[in-house]
């Protein structure tokens, strides 16, 4: 059967939300010891997913393992906001210039294009989620 370019079209529609869906997150469990790690010089990080939610709304989360007296990165602004709670340790957080130390159960929130870094001070490892919220996660 020859396909005109009429059905074609007709089946764009359809590919499309194929692709969406592709996207979408579906409920799962993802158990620690089965996540994909990355190791650098001061950390180790842990990637648990990356995807949508059902309405279309880019999520992302992963688990860092930050040794002490280090930093991941230098401090940078990005338009996704980030949600990090604290699972054990001590993390220097510092958001638009104000410092606030978090330890285990403590969550901070970063809203978009604030210029925010973290430092563990030490003297153990900090263990945390991060969440990122928004386009660019």
């Amino acid at each position: 059967m020859k396909t005109s370019r009429r059905r074609f079209a007709m089946l764009l529609p359809a590919i499309a939300a194929a692709q969406e869906t592709a996207k979408r997150l579906p409920s799962q469990a993802f158990p620690f010891e089965n996540l994909p790690s990355k190791i650098s010089a001061v950390s180790k990080t842990h990637a648990v997913f990356t995807g949508e939610t059902h309405t279309g709304y880019p999520l992302e989360v992963h688990v860092t393992e930050l040794n002490a007296g280090a930093s991941p990165h230098p401090p940078h602004q990005h338009l996704h906001e980030e949600m990090f709670c604290m699972q054990s340790g001590i993390l220097d957080a510092t958001v638009n210039g104000k410092t606030t130390r978090l330890t285990a159960g403590s969550v901070l929130y970063i809203n978009s294009h604030d210029l925010h870094g973290v430092h563990n001070p030490g003297p153990d490892k900090a263990e945390y989620f991060v969440i990122a919220l928004g386009p660019e996660a």
